[in-house]
């Protein structure tokens, strides 16, 4: 799979997943009538796998727990469990994960659909995949592990982008915050960095992303963004952005992209411009290093026709220019 067909893979998984009309208020009603379940030994025992030699390698315990859908509330029990290294508790009820800062073993933690207000845990020094999509977060605090590449916290409550620590995260590759509540693109302070999952939330401002040189693409799809400042040739590598179902009215705007010197791919689709007639001539005579727009690729002829727009209208600009200063000669003397 290619980098821009994973990046539209990717791009395609952003349109689902999010909540259903009236959720929320379902979620409510069932968090007052879900009664207390903690966990117990029997459920442990019950959904434990993969044993595998622990410590100096003379002793044995299991290692992954599988603890998906069993109307949990309470995983106090899980302290004790230290040599698990992947636990998944999605689709449960719980509020807490506090217990969890015991398992300094864990690679991969998987919280989703709960009802989780914080994820907060203590620094876990070997977790690199955690995922806390579909619960109540407000903020990323407490989420700077250092071996953490890839962190899931979409469809959450977050508001604003803070308290992630870009040298405890230094190896950071995949930021997913889709259906949030964001405003503006600020606070991703990452510099390792490669793909940034934004869609779906409230932005109407890019901005902050210039320390992101490392960044190869960049989802931005269906927010309110009319205006493509923020854009920086610090981002270097930069090969696709998705800025599908946004408010860009005017196709001039493209040509801030232009300080993106490996952009490949750009969507632009369900923007008022992708209405326009010559819309794909546009932003190719904006863009010319660009190889595809939306789900098509440009032709040779296409660039052909965009390479001789471009010089045409180039020199009419020139000509403009000298017919001003003579014009502005003239009237010195």
């Amino acid at each position: 799979m290619s980098d821009f067909e994973e990046a539209e893979f990717d791009d395609e998984q952003e349109g689902g997943d999010g909540p259903e009309m009236g959720e929320e208020s379902l979620e409510q009603e069932d968090e007052e009538k879900t009664p207390e379940v903690p966990l117990t030994e029997d459920l442990i025992g019950e959904n434990l796998s993969l044993l595998c030699k622990i410590g100096n390698g003379l002793a044995h315990a299991y290692v992954r727990l599988d603890l998906k859908e069993k109307e949990v509330t309470d995983i106090t029990l899980l302290s004790s469990y230290i040599h698990l290294r992947y636990v998944d508790l999605s689709a449960n009820a719980l509020k807490d994960v506090a217990p969890l800062s015991s398992l300094t073993h864990l690679l991969t933690l998987r919280c989703d659909r709960n009802l989780l207000a914080s994820a907060r845990l203590e620094e876990l020094p070997y977790l690199q995949t955690a995922s806390f999509a579909h619960n109540r977060l407000t903020t990323l605090e407490g989420l700077n592990h250092p071996l953490l590449e890839s962190l899931n916290v979409s469809f959450n409550a977050i508001s604003s982008v803070s308290g992630l620590d870009p040298v405890k995260l230094g190896r950071l590759h995949s930021l997913e915050l889709r259906g949030n509540k964001l405003t503006s693109t600020a606070g991703v302070n990452l510099p390792k960095l490669k793909n940034l999952y934004m869609g779906g939330n409230l932005i109407n401002t890019i901005e902050g992303l210039e320390r992101l040189e490392h960044l190869t693409s960049l989802h931005l799809r269906d927010n309110q963004i009319a205006k493509l400042d923020g854009f920086s040739d610090l981002m270097k590598n930069v090969q696709y952005v998705n800025l599908r179902g946004n408010a860009v009215t005017n196709v001039k705007e493209t040509a801030k992209l232009k300080c993106l010197p490996k952009l490949r791919a750009l969507i632009l689709s369900e923007n008022p411009i992708s209405d326009d007639d010559d819309y794909r001539m546009e932003v190719l005579i904006n863009l010319r290093r660009i190889e595809r727009l939306d789900k098509d690729e440009f032709t040779e002829e296409e660039r052909q026709e965009a390479e001789e727009m471009y010089e045409q209208r180039r020199s009419e600009e020139l000509a403009a220019e000298g017919t001003e200063e003579v014009i502005h000669s003239d009237g010195e003397d």
